[in-house]
């Protein structure tokens, strides 16, 4: 018992620091600069994971300011340009004539276009729109004769849609497209009896005998629903007299032609409202003789969507009681 208790002395003794009076000041700088070394990797790391971050926004910022990346239209060679023309014709949408134009535009303007597919698949939509499009096509075809311009359906192409489709060269579909509507509609809703039952009664103030037309929380009024209907049959006659001019001799015209019925692609081929059956690449390889297609569809910038969505939510809000005319 002896010896271990000296033994266990021995070993603290060996245990013990050096007879150094400095040796709590080194063992303090070392701690001290194990500190400065830690905080320094920890300042990289966070230089790294900040510089990390700046480059995400940056590229979300590319991302949203640019629009999508086109392939080259400058490349050497001959291509057949496309342009979408796909979802819901009106101002502000998609499908609008202002992006639909300075596609054409870009189109033509370069000197390796071919000929142009636009490639249809829209219910229609605004016929203001629809014309100032059918108005473009039909310049662009008088002043390059030589460059055709095809309308080539998948699903649909039907009222506004067909109204821009007629001004081209010919019409492609397949076989189930759905192809036509050529007629005019406005639609709203009703809520006289719906206020009844409620007991709400209607105040409304107007100066102007019908400034408050077809007002949904007031009974219909004859002459102005006679009235509306007079100017929705004028937007339909301007519209038959496009489609008209577009397809020419080819119309085997029938008493419902106009009526806003709607076809098959195979039975729009039959009736002369579509030329033959085709698709993109088929229209491209051989019928333009260009098979390299490059895309100018306007493509609209993230920014831009965002905006859009926002500044046009309180304009539906305001007009989804009324609706202006439509061709769809």
């Amino acid at each position: 018992m002896e010896n271990q208790h000296d033994n266990q002395n021995k070993n603290q003794t060996q245990n013990k620091p050096a007879d150094d009076p400095n040796w709590e000041r080194g063992v303090l700088e070392k701690l001290a600069f194990a500190a400065l070394s830690e905080q320094k990797a920890t300042r990289r790391w966070g230089i790294f994971f900040k510089s990390l971050m700046f480059a995400y926004v940056l590229v979300l910022l590319g991302i949203a300011v640019y629009p999508k990346l086109k392939l080259d239209k400058s490349s050497s060679g001959q291509h057949t340009a496309v342009i979408n023309l796909v979802g819901m014709i009106a101002e502000g949408k998609d499908a609008n004539a202002e992006d639909l134009i300075k596609s054409l535009h870009d189109a033509v303007k370069d000197e390796h276009t071919k000929g142009i597919i636009i490639h249809a698949n829209s219910p229609g939509g605004s016929p203001v729109q629809s014309a100032y499009v059918y108005d473009e096509i039909r310049k662009i075809k008088k002043e390059h004769p030589q460059l055709p311009v095809y309308a080539v359906v998948s699903d649909m192409c039907a009222s506004g849609c067909y109204y821009i489709a007629s001004a081209s060269d010919k019409i492609f579909v397949n076989p189930a497209s759905l192809i036509g509507s050529i007629g005019v509609l406005m639609d709203g809703f009703g809520f006289v009896d719906a206020m009844k039952n409620l007991g709400v009664e209607r105040r409304l103030l107007t100066a102007g005998t019908h400034k408050a037309m077809l007002d949904p929380f007031s009974p219909p009024k004859a002459d102005e629903t006679a009235y509306m209907k007079e100017l929705l049959g004028q937007v339909h006659q301007q519209f038959i007299a496009a489609v008209k001019a577009g397809r020419g001799d080819r119309l085997k015209e029938t008493p419902d032609m106009f009526s806003g019925l709607v076809w098959t692609g195979e039975a729009g081929v039959k009736l002369g409202i579509a030329d033959d059956f085709a698709n993109d690449d088929q229209v491209a390889r051989d019928i333009i003789g260009a098979e390299k297609r490059v895309d100018f569809t306007q493509q609209e910038t993230l920014l831009d969507k965002l905006s859009g969505k926002l500044s046009s939510s309180f304009e539906h809000a305001l007009t989804s009681v009324l609706q202006a005319p439509s061709l769809r």
